[in-house]
């Protein structure tokens, strides 16, 4: 947990920081300071930016005049959002609250804990027969308290600076798809019940794999890419330790987000485009899941 919390607090950074010590007198100035040496740009305009200006996100660090929203009249900088990171957006807040509510309700009551994993849990024969919303009911069912911890922790460090960046209708989109497209792996290869949203979890993994590739080749961005790095290996080696883990789950969830991000970067100016893209691969992976 401690390496997570570490990758929460590089994200916060710009990802292209460079600090003081690493400015020489000819690097560009910031558009906005212009006694402020730097080397991040917008990666919409190419505006040189300094560290107040920059806005990190999964799709890429920009300058307050671009990262400005239809109909929206604020500019978050990146000192602002540093400054609000203990709120919690809504999207991650009701993931959150929903999962944890089931699971007290189960935990307080074995009979309807039971009747909840008989109507909602993954059963590949039962997709197969049609049930197809047990692809995406799986994701807000967990088996242990362990389990739960887990997945709600990383959902907690992960998910609310992704929903601030690109907004909650497409991080809602990517938390969808990646939960769909690791139930579809997990079904395409395995015939017993599987219940969490690690699927979808990884797909938040993926979506900050992609941005610290992206940004790979600057200080804060291999930073952030050994840190998930580290994780992700850690997490897709530990089935060969700790039996009854989904890693098909974790492997379909994470194809998700990285494809979507990926996606994001390189199609999508403004949240419209966005939630179109995420949603698009949600329904393909539910597509995908009917015909299996």
């Amino acid at each position: 947990m401690a390496v997570l919390a570490s990758i929460w607090e590089r994200s916060e950074r710009p990802s292209g920081y460079m600090g003081a010590m690493e400015q020489t007198p000819t690097a560009p100035t910031c558009y906005r300071h212009p006694g402020r040496g730097t080397y991040l740009s917008c990666s919409d305009c190419e505006k040189p930016i300094c560290v107040d200006c920059s806005i990190d996100s999964p799709v890429g660090q920009k300058c307050p005049d671009c990262a400005k929203q239809r109909g929206r009249t604020t500019v978050i900088t990146g000192r602002q959002l540093r400054a609000r990171s203990s709120a919690i957006p809504p999207v991650t807040m009701f993931l959150l609250a929903s999962s944890v509510i089931i699971y007290i309700l189960g935990a307080v009551s074995p009979e309807l804990n039971n009747r909840i994993f008989e109507n909602f849990a993954l059963f590949p024969p039962a997709v197969e027969q049609g049930d197809w919303w047990l692809l995406i009911t799986t994701a807000f069912l967990h088996s242990g308290l362990t389990h739960i911890l887990f997945n709600m922790w990383a959902l907690y460090v992960l998910g609310p600076g992704i929903e601030r960046q690109v907004g909650s209708v497409p991080f809602a989109g990517l938390y969808l798809a990646s939960a769909l497209l690791g139930s579809v792996a997990y079904v395409a290869t395995n015939s017993g019940p599987a219940v969490g949203a690690s699927g979808a979890v990884f797909g938040l993994f993926g979506a900050w794999l992609a941005s610290a590739w992206k940004s790979r080749h600057t200080p804060a961005g291999r930073a952030n890419l050994q840190s998930i790095g580290i994780i992700l290996g850690i997490n897709l080696l530990l089935p060969f330790a700790v039996p009854r883990i989904a890693w098909e789950a974790h492997v379909g969830g994470l194809i998700a987000g990285v494809l979507i991000t990926l996606a994001w970067q390189r199609l999508a100016r403004d949240e419209r485009a966005r939630s179109a893209i995420s949603f698009a691969v949600a329904g393909a992976a539910l597509v995908l899941g009917i015909l299996i």
